[in-house]
């Protein structure tokens, strides 16, 4: 078994340490956000009108499940994976009928090809900016040809990728176009984006990014 590296062990014990109350404050958090089920909705909506038979969607750093399963109640077959143990144990109690592991996005145990979507749900935050690439062709190596990639990720407001104080671990935020033009160094083309202010209680506006692997 590989080894994982010593960053991504300490991002997995920074939610260790905190899934139970980041599972709770974030269960029911879609909700209220309208804007970002509609871009789910949307995601689903693509990846069903691919047809079926082209393999299973994974929302990668998957936390304690609660996209995961929003996946699957619109109609995914979906599965989660995650760097945090605790992450997993919290998805799998809460969410039992679905299918979670503890790995990294970065080196996904699947086989080149084996999946129709990939969900980046606020995970590619932890990233620093010179690795975020070796993501990108990682997703590219295990999507089907025409396979689907949604990112959500707090946006820069136009500045270059900057490093904020999270309130687990440091975590980037990155412009719109910066990352959209490194998934395309990777094979993707953008289907569409989504770009909205923050409510209350949140401190950044989030982006959003629809691609398909042009392959």
């Amino acid at each position: 078994m590989t080894e994982t590296p010593a960053p991504l062990l300490s991002i997995a014990r920074a939610y260790d340490d905190v899934a139970e109350l980041y599972a709770g404050l974030f269960r029911d958090a879609l909700d209220s956000l309208p804007l970002d089920r509609a871009v789910l909705a949307a995601f689903a909506d693509q990846v069903r009108s691919d047809g079926e038979g082209a393999g299973p969607v994974a929302e990668v750093g998957c936390g304690p499940g609660a996209v995961t399963a929003h996946l699957h109640a619109l109609g995914l077959d979906v599965f989660g994976v995650d760097l945090s143990p605790a992450m997993i144990d919290l998805a799998r109690r809460d969410h039992p009928s679905l299918r979670f592991e503890v790995g990294s996005m970065d080196s996904l145990d699947v086989p080149a090809g084996a999946l129709r979507g990939i969900v980046s749900w606020y995970s590619v935050i932890h990233t620093p900016p010179q690795d975020i690439a070796s993501y990108f062709a990682e997703f590219s190596r295990v999507l089907v040809p025409g396979g689907r990639l949604l990112l959500a990720f707090f946006e820069s407001e136009g500045d270059p990728v900057t490093v904020f104080d999270h309130k687990v671990t440091d975590a980037y935020r990155w412009p719109l176009e910066g990352l959209a033009d490194l998934a395309a160094e990777a094979g993707f083309v953008e289907v569409g984006r989504m770009l909205r202010e923050p409510q209350e209680g949140e401190r950044f506006r989030r982006g959003h990014l629809l691609m398909r692997l042009d392959r």
